[in-house]
């Protein structure tokens, strides 16, 4: 593992052991288990993209979308997991339990978060807000439920979000820049 992730590993660990011991819940499992679901392979965000891309009113922020789920997808999936290697939290605390199957690609960043944070940040610049809010909603919890199941850790979280903020901005731009070049000639 790259030195820089060593020395918030212990404080990383601790919050993932909290998540552990406070917050789980029979219920609350079932709901985390949902939201990981839907960061499976990116497969609703994907979907997401797609029917914005099939409306004629919404295919701008289709294709702001999709550029920033693949720019999230190669340098999360492709890069800095590669480049890390860090290992699943799972495989590092033994008193840690995930509670769903160990995935057994590396840890950093998190691919659900990425994906969920590209497509629901370009969503939320784009579209009314009684979209895009609740498309930010659903991809803090995808994130979230990342954590109470015990398969990232906290800041493989914030590092997909880094990359996915980044990705949706550049992708906003540039499809806000090439509608302004389309305007003026």
């Amino acid at each position: 593992m790259n030195a820089f992730l060593q020395p918030i590993q212990p404080l990383d660990g601790e919050i993932l052991l909290q998540i552990q011991q406070h917050l789980r819940v029979d219920p609350l499992t079932a709901i985390m288990k949902f939201f990981t679901f839907l960061g499976n392979g990116g497969w609703f965000w994907i979907v997401c993209v797609i029917v914005l891309l099939c409306i004629p009113k919404t295919r701008t922020t289709g294709c702001a979308a999709a550029l920033s789920l693949i720019f999230g997808f190669l340098v999360t999936n492709l890069l800095l997991k590669n480049l890390v290697a860090r290992p699943r939290p799972f495989a590092e605390i033994e008193a840690l339990i995930p509670l769903i199957a160990k995935p057994t690609d590396f840890s950093f960043p998190s691919g659900h978060t990425t994906a969920s944070f590209a497509v629901a940040l370009v969503m939320v610049r784009m579209l009314p807000k009684k979209i895009g809010v609740p498309a930010v909603a659903v991809a803090a919890l995808v994130a979230f439920s990342r954590l109470y199941l015990g398969v990232h850790y906290p800041t493989d979280v914030l590092a997909g979000l880094l990359v996915a903020a980044i990705g949706s901005s550049l992708s906003v731009w540039f499809m806000r820049k090439k509608s302004e070049t389309k305007l003026k000639s």
